[in-house]
């Protein structure tokens, strides 16, 4: 079974990558759905700036890369996190994981956005008919991940994502699967990985509020009505390769820099850069970067550096509590909080 399940593996990687070494952004940049799949969750991955896809482990990593999952030493895992989004958009999300010796790691996640409450507007009332909504965005998903040998580790994301703004809404399957390999080249500390997200089909918008009533030859046939066609979109896939090097520079202080190359057929793509300085695995300090070279950075990347900060306690259970705050362009800064509790 573990030698199907590496063969399945490789083989949608390297399907993938050929497909996407020739892919890039340019004029399709922006157009695909369901962005909210790229929006990070989980502060210390977001503090690295999403450059940590090589070490990331246990519950913190199904997002990032699903094969970390596997290399959790804990028997159950559990995260939240909420960010303070652009224009004051709200995202929560919530992870549980499961660790069977022997079998691999199990886990479920949900992540949820909060729009508040929008005003109806119309043609007759372009300043608002009086009446609210809130559109419902949440993306849910199951992870699977294995130790195939010591040193690697393998694992897959199953996710459904739906997204409804009153009467219209649109629902898409899509999966991740990524590899981690440890102490490559037998240098300790040195690690490398692969993974590929968002890979599904179209997805595309229905409902009765695409139905729409004919204003020109109503007199003769009496009350019609036809039917928007929504055009279909695709999802956001993404390549990311990472290298990453953790060590032990002092008796208490451990370092980890990291760098992680994402390709995505509708952005530019990026060049990642992370560090993370702890001391005694208690208290922690990192730092990210997003480098695009095809951009001008002051006008068309958003975002800018992030930071973060976070502290372990282990007192029977082990609890982390992170924080990780990005700049950006035009919009008030990203803040997000997550807490981890492992048994």
């Amino acid at each position: 079974m573990t030698k199907v399940f590496i063969s399945l593996l490789m083989g949608l990687l390297l399907v993938a990558t050929i497909n996407d070494s020739y892919a890039g952004g340019g004029r399709r940049n922006g157009t695909a759905g369901a962005q909210e799949l790229l929006i990070p969750v989980g502060a210390r991955g977001m503090a690295m700036d999403g450059a940590y896809i090589t070490g990331l482990k246990g519950v913190e990593a199904m997002f990032y890369n699903p094969a970390g999952l596997g290399r959790t030493d804990k028997s159950a895992e559990a995260l939240f996190s909420h960010m303070t989004y652009i224009a004051d958009i709200g995202v929560s999300y919530a992870a549980v994981a499961v660790h069977f010796e022997g079998l691999g790691s199990l886990g479920f996640s949900i992540k949820s956005l909060d729009f508040g409450d929008i005003p109806v507007t119309t043609v007759e009332a372009p300043s608002g008919t009086g009446a609210m909504f809130s559109p419902t965005y949440v993306t849910m998903g199951v992870s699977y991940s294995n130790a195939l040998t010591d040193r690697i580790q393998a694992g897959v994301n199953l996710k459904v994502t739906s997204e409804q703004i009153v009467r219209t809404s649109a629902t898409v399957f899509s999966f991740d699967a990524g590899v981690q390999y440890h102490s490559l080249a037998g240098v300790e500390g040195l690690q490398v990985a692969v993974v590929l997200k968002n890979l599904g089909p179209q997805m595309s918008f229905q409902g009765p509020d695409l139905l729409r009533k004919a204003t020109e030859g109503t007199a003769l046939r009496g009350e019609q009505y036809y039917a928007v066609e929504a055009e279909s979109f695709e999802l956001p896939s993404q390549l990311e390769l990472g290298v990453a090097y953790q060590k032990q520079v002092m008796n208490d202080m451990g370092l980890v820099l990291s760098s992680t190359f994402s390709n995505n057929n509708f952005s530019n793509d990026e060049y990642r850069l992370g560090g993370e300085l702890n001391f005694k695995e208690m208290f922690f300090v990192r730092g990210g970067y997003t480098y695009m070279p095809q951009v001008e950075q002051d006008q068309e990347q958003i975002y800018g550096p992030t930071f973060g900060a976070g502290f372990n306690l282990n007192s029977g259970v082990d609890i982390a509590v992170d924080y990780a705050y990005r700049t950006t362009r035009y919009f008030d800064a990203n803040h997000l909080f997550s807490v981890r509790f492992a048994f």
